[in-house]
């Protein structure tokens, strides 16, 4: 498939894309390094600045309420820069996370900033002003990715390294609900599993919920996209999963700007850049097909550490002794997946191509009204996706 090329905005290899939703339609980009790009909806550089830190710049996040800040993250510290003009920070939140940051989110009225670290903590932080209003500790190990609950400001997902997905209500510093990669993901392989048939462990590397607020995706390690679906009182009412990559799935974003919220673009370690439409699949309709909840149950201990951050070896996390609450059914419980979850889903994406390159980034965005994917692998530049026609 062809794309077109944005170039001369880094020298070093792309981590991170971000669009506005402001009128200006700004595109920002992080790179290794420290080198942070703002980019016009042609592709034009309009501003470059490198980080005094040095440090590789992971995640770049425009404010939904003001289009006019970007809070990007470098090492333990949060940048908010004007992307009209990088002339240097507007403010520096220090200390943001105790270790390096993997990923940021905003909930949509701006009011809060999530930060997740290498030390598996979340903290929310109070905007304006940076002060850290929750310290959110329950993942054994590297947090990699955020995303708020669209609708819902005070929900947050988190995902980790930890191969466990969580939800929570920022009222609270236990999680509503914890879901078990490794668990689901030994379930399906018991009964397909053929002799000497290896499965990579689904660490968890990104998150992302549709704009209805109630469907999530969490790309993994294992190659597969795992969908879940929140219910009333923020219940997990269902889970499954789509075999996307065939090596470590890296990205998972969904679109919100075609015609039903259940459009999810996808990259992965294999160098394939997928588009799925979700709106029939079991887990986003169980719902409207009038099937029964799964009944929740005790949430069990992970039966293994991931102990590589990313694609690289890192230090696993002491796991904390976790009395009472892991007891609780109401908050810190699970669901299995629906027999056949997966074997209904193999009628696969809607479109599929090599991207040539192991996929860092995944960007969905409108390019002067043209749906487009904006992907960043391991080289400075960006390779633009169109998808008109769909």
């Amino acid at each position: 498939m062809a794309s077109r090329q944005w170039c001369e905005g880094h020298s070093t290899p792309v981590l991170c894309v971000g669009a506005s939703g402001g009128p200006e339609g700004l595109l920002a980009s992080g790179s290794e390094e420290g080198e942070v790009t703002v980019w016009n909806q042609e592709g034009a550089v309009l501003a470059s600045l490198r980080l005094p830190s040095g440090d590789d710049v992971t995640s770049a996040v425009f404010s939904p309420a003001a289009p006019g800040l970007l809070y990007v993250s470098h090492g333990e510290m949060v940048s908010v820069l004007d992307p009209r003009s990088l002339n240097g920070a507007v403010e520096e939140l220090q200390g943001a996370g105790e270790e390096e940051i993997n990923s940021l989110a905003l909930n949509e009225t701006g009011s809060a900033l999530a930060v997740a670290d290498d030390s598996g903590v979340v903290r929310v932080l109070e905007l304006p002003g940076g002060k850290v209003n929750r310290t959110l500790r329950r993942h054994t190990n590297i947090v990699s990715s955020l995303a708020f609950r669209p609708l819902r400001p005070n929900n947050l997902v988190s995902a980790g390294l930890d191969m466990q997905v969580m939800l929570w209500s920022l009222q609270k510093t236990r999680p509503v609900w914890t879901l078990n990669l490794q668990e689901m993901a030994e379930e399906e392989e018991g009964h397909q599993q053929k002799a000497g048939q290896f499965f990579n462990p689904p660490l968890a590397h990104c998150v992302s919920v549709a704009t209805c607020g109630n469907v999530l995706a969490c790309a993994a390690e294992d190659g597969r996209v795992h969908l879940m679906r929140v219910g009333s009182g923020s219940k997990l009412d269902q889970q499954g999963a789509i075999k996307a990559h065939s090596q470590g799935a890296s990205q998972a974003h969904f679109l919100s700007f075609l015609p039903h919220p259940y459009w999810l673009a996808t990259g992965g370690n294999d160098g394939m850049v997928a588009l799925w439409d979700l709106s029939q699949n079991p887990v986003v309709t169980v719902e409207d097909k009038g099937k029964p909840q799964a009944a929740p149950v005790h949430r069990r201990r992970p039966k293994a550490r991931a102990k590589a951050k990313l694609q690289s070896q890192a230090k696993p996390l002491q796991a904390k002794e976790e009395t009472k609450e892991e007891e609780e059914v109401e908050e810190g419980s699970s669901v299995d997946q629906s027999p056949g979850t997966e074997e209904a889903l193999k009628s696969g994406p809607k479109l599929s191509f090599s991207h040539g390159d192991k996929v860092n980034w995944v960007c969905p965005t409108l390019l002067r009204g043209e749906p487009s994917l904006v992907v960043a692998d391991q080289s400075p530049n960006l390779s633009v996706y169109s998808l008109a026609g769909l």
